[in-house]
C-alpha cells in the first residue's frame, strides 16, 4: 500500500522533530509493535524478552495441524492460547522451541490431554482455517481476543476469556516474570506442561516440587532441532496447596515425577482480583544454573520494576538509531524493524558464564557470553553487517560463539538452533560475518584460529559441501551432488571470495589466489543460450527440460537444483563482482534488458505451492526470500541508480506496512528487518565484506546513527516526498560523492550524509 507520509506541511515536520528532541517525554520503545509480522508468513512472535535474551516468554496458540504460518508458536489468525512457553524463534521457516509451558487456570483441567496441534480433519482445507473454525479440540487453554492483548518491548499481556484470568509477562535476559490476576475461585491453579512444544516432541522430562513456593524441572525434546533441553526453576508468590501430576499416562499427587510426557497442576484458592506472581529462570546447565540465574537477575517481587528495567534496556539499544518522520506509521515500522534485528541469536550461558556447549558438555565461563540460534543463510546478508556497524560488541561475541563451536566440534555453524546443527540450508555462511568482523578491525579473537576455521569450512567435505566434486568439476554436478547444486555453487562462490579476502589480509598469498579463482566458478553454470544459470551434470550437460519458472521442482533424478527459488532468482546471485556478472551477457545493454525482465516478468511460477518462501513478488523478484535481497541495488552498480530507488520505494510501500501482516516473508531472525533499515538509510551491503555499501535512496527524512567509535552520522534526505524518491546528488560533510557506493570508513568517520532528492528518474 502507498502511504501519504511525505505529503505534509513543513510546519508539521518541524513540530514533529521538535517533539522528538524532548527525550524525557518521547521514548523510542513506544514506536515498537511486536505484533507486526505475526500474521501470514512473517513468523514473528510478541513474547516478552530483552535483546538477545535466553528467555522469550509469551503465548503459544493452538495450531491447526500442519499450518506453516505457526512456526513461531503464534499467529494472529488464532483466537486460542494453550499457554505461555519460555523459548521462541523469531521469523524462522521451521517450527521448534516452545519449552516449559505455563498456563494459569480455574476449575478442572484435563491435564492428560496433549496441548498439541489439532488432530487431522476430514476437511482437506482444515490446515488453512483458524482454530475457531476447526472442531474437535477438547484440551486445556482459553479463547482470547486480540483486542484484549498488548505487547511492547519486554512485555506481553492478555485476558484469558475462558478462565477470566489476566496475564502479564516481562523478562530479564535469563528469567521471565509472570503476573496472573485471578477471579474468585476455590480451584485455581497453574499448569506446568513439559509435553507441549512448537513442532517437537519430548524425549525426557521431570518436575520436582521442592517446597510450597518452588518448582524445578527439565524438558528435553526432538524436532527440527534434533536434541535440545532447558532446565528451569520457578518461584511462586502464593503457596502451593495441592498438586495433580501426570507422567506417561499415570495421574497422581506426586510432587517428584519424571518420564517422557510430564505435567503438573499446582492448585490453590484465589479471591477476586488476587494477583499471583511467578518467576521462572532457564538454564542449559542444570537446576543449579537456573537457580543462580534467578537469584542474580530477578531476586525481588516487583513486577513493575522488572518491566521498567526491560523497557530501559530496550530504550538503550534502540537509541543508537534516532529517526524522525512525521508519519507515525513510518516510525512504527522503522523501530519495530530495529527491534526485530535485536531478538536473535540468543544467550545460552548462565550468569557465571557456565554453558552447555555444542559438544553437549558443560563448559566453564571464559568471560564471554555464548549464543545459539544462528540462521546464517539469511543473516549474513544484512543482519550481521548491521550488528557489526552499530552493535559491534554484540557481533563480536556472536563471532566468538561461532569460533567456539568450531573449537568443540571441528565445524563452523551453517544453520544452528538450540546448540544443534540442522543442516537445513546451504552455504557456509559463518565464514562471512567472521571475515567481515576481521576486516573491519575486530581484534577480540585470534585471526589465525579464525582463518583456520573459515578455510576448513571451505575445504573439508561435510554436509552439502562436497568440495572434492566442486574442485574436480568447478561446480556441483547435479548427478552426484544431488541437492540444490546450482544454488550451492552460487553461495560457495561468495564464501570463497570472503576467505580470499581474509587470506590476502593475513599475507597468505597462495590461499588468496586459490580461493579468489574459485570464487568465479559461477561462470561455469551460465548458459548463454537461455541467459540463465543452470545446473550441469558430470558430463558438462545442462539439465534437460528446463524452465526458468520452476520453483523447487524435482528433476529427472528426483532432486532440485535451486534453493527456495528458480533460475530467474538465482542467476543474479553474484554479490562480489558485479562487472563479472554483467560480462556473462553479450553487452551491458543485454544484461540490463534481461535484468529488467526480472522485475517485469508476469510468468507463471510453476509449483510455487511447494515453496511458500517465494513471496513478496515484483515480477520474478521475490522480496520475501533472502536470495533476492541485494538485487535491486545491482541497478546502481549498472549505472542506473534511479531504478534502484524506484524498486526500493515499491518494496517498502508494498511489503512493510505497520500491521500484523507487516512482513511479506519470514523475518528470518532479523534479515528482512535489517534490509528495511539499511534501505531506509539509503545504502545497502550488497557485498558485506567489501567495506562498501551500495547507494539506493533514503526512505525517511532524517536519521542519526550513534557509531561505536563515539562519532555520529546524521543522514538527511532533503526534499524527500511521495514523488521525490530519486537521488539527484549526495554529499558527505559537504563533499560530493559518486552515486555508486559509500565506504564503511566514510560512514564511521561520521558527520553529515546529505541526499538531494528529486522527482526525476
Amino acid at each position: 500500500m502507498k502511504l501519504t507520509r511525505f505529503i505534509i506541511l513543513a510546519g508539521a515536520l518541524i513540530a514533529a522533530m521538535a517533539c522528538t528532541e524532548k527525550k524525557e517525554s518521547v521514548r523510542l520503545t513506544q514506536y515498537v509493535d511486536p505484533f507486526i509480522g505475526t500474521a501470514s508468513v512473517g513468523h514473528t512472535h510478541p513474547s516478552a524478552q530483552v535483546p538477545f535474551g535466553m528467555v522469550q516468554a509469551g503465548p503459544d496458540n493452538l495450531c491447526p495441524n500442519g499450518n506453516w504460518n505457526y512456526c513461531s508458536g503464534y499467529n494472529s489468525e488464532s483466537n486460542y492460547i494453550i499457554g505461555f512457553s519460555h523459548t521462541h524463534l523469531s521469523g524462522t521457516g521451521a517450527s521448534d522451541m516452545g519449552d516449559i509451558l505455563f498456563l494459569p487456570v480455574t476449575g478442572d483441567v484435563p491435564i492428560a490431554t496433549p496441548a498439541k496441534d489439532l488432530t487431522p480433519s476430514d476437511d482437506p482445507l482444515a490446515h488453512l482455517k483458524s482454530v475457531k473454525e476447526v472442531a474437535g479440540y477438547t484440551g486445556y487453554g482459553s479463547h482470547f481476543s486480540h483486542d484484549g492483548e498488548a505487547s511492547a518491548p519486554g512485555f506481553y499481556s492478555v485476558k484469558l476469556d475462558d478462565y477470566g484470568i489476566g496475564v502479564e509477562i516481562t523478562a530479564t535476559p535469563r528469567t521471565a516474570y509472570h503476573r496472573y490476576t485471578y477471579p474468585a475461585n476455590d480451584a485455581s491453579g497453574i499448569l506446568i506442561d513439559l509435553e507441549s512444544g512448537i513442532g517437537d516432541n519430548p524425549t525426557s522430562a521431570f518436575i520436582k516440587v521442592e517446597d510450597e513456593y518452588t518448582v524445578s524441572g527439565m524438558r528435553r525434546s526432538h524436532g527440527f532441532v534434533k536434541d535440545h533441553w532447558y532446565y528451569f526453576t520457578a518461584k511462586f508468590s502464593k503457596p502451593i496447596e495441592s498438586v495433580v501430576s501426570f507422567a506417561d499416562g499415570a495421574t497422581s499427587d506426586l510432587r517428584d515425577i519424571e518420564g517422557t510426557v510430564v505435567k503438573a497442576l499446582l492448585k490453590f484458592k484465589t479471591s477476586e482480583g488476587e494477583k499471583v506472581d511467578v518467576k521462572v529462570a532457564l538454564s542449559t546447565t542444570g537446576i543449579e544454573g537456573a537457580r543462580k540465574n534467578l537469584e542474580a537477575e530477578n531476586p525481588g517481587w516487583d513486577f513493575e520494576e522488572v518491566r521498567k528495567a526491560a523497557d530501559a534496556t530496550w530504550e538503550g539499544y534502540l537509541s543508537r538509531v534516532e529517526m524522525k518522520d512525521p508519519d507515525i506509521h513510518r516510525m512504527r515500522g522503522f523501530y519495530t524493524s530495529l527491534y526485530h534485528c535485536l531478538l536473535m541469536p540468543n544467550l545460552v550461558s548462565d550468569v557465571d558464564g557456565t554453558y552447555e556447549g555444542w559438544d553437549h558438555e558443560i563448559h566453564p565461563g571464559d568471560g564471554t557470553p555464548k549464543y545459539t540460534n544462528f540462521s546464517l543463510w539469511d543473516t549474513y546478508r544484512a543482519e550481521h553487517p548491521f550488528l557489526n556497524l552499530l552493535y559491534p560488541e554484540i557481533n563480536s561475541n556472536l563471532i566468538k560463539s561461532l569460533l567456539e563451536k568450531y573449537r568443540q566440534t571441528g565445524l563452523l555453524v551453517t544453520n544452528e538452533y538450540g546448540l544443534c546443527e540442522t543442516w537445513c540450508m546451504i552455504g557456509n555462511h559463518a565464514v562471512n560475518p567472521i571475515v567481515d568482523a576481521f576486516l573491519k578491525g575486530d581484534t577480540s579473537f585470534d585471526p589465525e584460529f579464525a582463518y583456520e576455521a573459515v578455510k576448513h569450512s571451505m575445504t573439508a567435505d561435510h554436509n552439502k559441501s562436497d568440495w572434492r566434486n566442486y574442485d574436480k568439476y568447478g561446480y556441483f554436478p547435479f548427478d552426484i551432488s544431488d541437492v540444490e547444486s546450482q544454488s550451492r555453487l552460487m553461495e560457495a562462490c561468495y564464501d570463497d571470495y570472503c576467505v580470499a579476502k581474509m587470506a590476502e589480509k593475513l599475507g597468505k598469498t597462495e590461499d588468496a589466489e586459490f580461493f579468489l579463482k574459485r570464487s568465479y566458478n559461477f561462470r561455469n553454470l551460465f548458459d548463454p543460450e537461455t541467459g540463465f544459470s543452470r545446473a550441469k551434470d558430470t558430463k558438462g550437460r545442462f539439465r534437460p527440460d528446463f524452465s526458468p519458472y520452476d520453483i523447487d521442482l524435482p528433476g529427472r533424478f528426483g532432486v532440485r537444483d535451486y534453493t527456495e527459488g528458480n533460475a530467474w532468482q538465482w542467476t543474479w546471485h553474484v554479490q562480489h563482482d558485479f562487472d563479472a556478472l554483467a560480462a556473462l551477457f553479450p553487452s551491458k545493454e543485454a544484461f540490463l534488458e534481461k535484468f529488467d525482465q526480472l522485475f517485469n516478468n508476469t510468468g507463471d511460477l510453476t509449483n510455487n505451492e511447494t515453496s511458500p518462501d517465494v513471496t513478496g513478488l515484483i515480477g520474478m523478484y521475490a522480496h520475501g526470500n533472502e536470495p533476492s535481497h541485494h538485487m535491486a541495488y545491482l541497478y546502481t552498480l549498472a549505472g542506473q541508480p534511479g531504478k534502484t530507488a524506484g524498486i526500493v520505494r515499491q518494496i517498502i510501500d508494498n511489503f512493510y506496512p505497520d500491521t500484523r501482516e507487516g512482513l511479506c516473508g519470514n523475518d528470518d531472525c532479523g534479515q528482512m528487518s535489517a534490509w528495511y533499515l539499511f534501505s531506509s538509510f539509503g545504502f545497502y551491503p550488497v557485498d558485506p565484506v567489501s567495506g562498501e555499501y551500495v547507494f539506493g535512496a533514503p526512505q525517511v527524512p532524517w536519521t542519526r546513527l550513534s557509531l561505536p567509535n563515539g562519532r555520529s552520522l546524521e543522514i538527511k534526505a532533503d526534499g524527500l516526498s511521495e514523488t521525490a524518491k530519486y537521488v539527484k546528488g549526495v554529499t558527505l560533510n559537504g563533499e560530493p560523492l559518486d552515486l555508486r557506493t559509500i565506504t564503511y570508513d566514510q560512514v564511521m568517520g561520521g558527520g553529515v550524509l546529505e541526499y538531494e532528492m528529486t522527482e526525476n528518474l
